[in-house]
């Protein structure tokens, strides 16, 4: 490994360049030749940054995290993009190897609430059912309806009127006009009867009541009010909406897809996704509320 790293002769960098470059590299002792020679070819090119703009070639300074970022910025250099994440990569290894800065925070990432059970939806259902006045039963069943039925939260959901309830395309839809993202979403297609009762009830107010789509945290003065259901826990908004991904997910074959495909992570499927033609609503509606053409 030592003789990799003495052996290193610089190229399109000066010789105080490569001079830093096999420092760092030495004090970040790589376990193997090929990461002692990624890390020598990434040090080296911080180095040259470094000369560019004036800045000492003292790894405590060199290596700290804004350095890297300005050098593997874009429009900085005209490495290409796969090649900027290399070496950031990299040089991100060597400053942790000699800690140069404050060690990066782990932050969790926030886990996806689970979906209910069909029991338990069928429960809250029944829960819906047994309230003491139709406004309140009506209210309770479109929730359910519009989050499980639909994956509607936020304002999206809150917004819903009876003229946004449609039953059109050889289905039912609700059309969502608030919120960053306007679209027309099929509803699953056992919530029908309820949700175009609920509609029938509201008629263009809003359908799980209130009288401002304006208004916030209007879904907990509804699930806390619920009379009766002592041994159900009080409706969640994110999983009612987690019910209804994973219902769609396992009819349009998402898991198969994925697996197939060995794709563990979905980050660059909305780039692909951008290419395909946009379904028309009939197609939607048959694909995605359960009803087969």
């Amino acid at each position: 490994m030592v003789a990799a790293i003495e052996g290193y002769t610089p190229r399109l960098v000066s010789l105080e360049a490569g001079a830093f470059a096999k420092q760092v590299t030495a004090a970040a002792a790589p376990d193997t030749v090929n990461r002692a020679k990624a890390f020598l070819f990434a040090a080296s090119r911080l180095g040259a940054f470094c000369e560019s703009i004036g800045v000492a070639l003292d790894p405590g300074v060199a290596l700290h995290p804004s350095v890297i970022e300005r050098c593997c910025a874009p429009g900085v250099t005209t490495m290409s993009l796969p090649t900027r994440r290399t070496v950031r990569t990299n040089l991100r290894a060597i400053a942790r190897a000699q800690a140069c800065g404050p060690a990066p925070v782990w932050l969790g990432r926030e886990q996806a609430k689970p979906p209910y059970t069909g029991a338990e939806i069928a429960a809250y259902l029944s829960l819906a059912d047994a309230q003491p006045t139709e406004s309140r039963r009506m209210h309770a069943s479109a929730l359910v309806c519009l989050g499980a039925g639909a994956g509607l939260v936020g304002a999206d959901l809150r917004a819903v009127c009876g003229i946004d309830v449609v039953a059109r395309a050889g289905g039912v839809v609700v059309v969502v006009r608030a919120g960053p993202r306007p679209r027309v979403v099929p509803v699953l297609s056992r919530y029908h009867d309820r949700l175009l009762a609920a509609k029938g009830f509201v008629g263009d107010r809003l359908v799980i009541g209130g009288t401002s789509p304006a208004r916030r945290n209007v879904t907990t003065p509804l699930t806390s009010s619920l009379a009766g259901g002592t041994d159900l826990p009080r409706i969640e908004i994110a999983r009612l909406r987690a019910t209804w991904l994973c219902e769609v997910a396992g009819a349009i074959g998402l898991r198969a897809f994925m697996d197939a495909a060995g794709i563990a992570c979905s980050q660059r499927l909305g780039d692909l996704v951008a290419l395909l033609p946009r379904p028309d609503e009939a197609h939607t509606v048959a694909l995605l509320s359960g009803i087969r053409p």
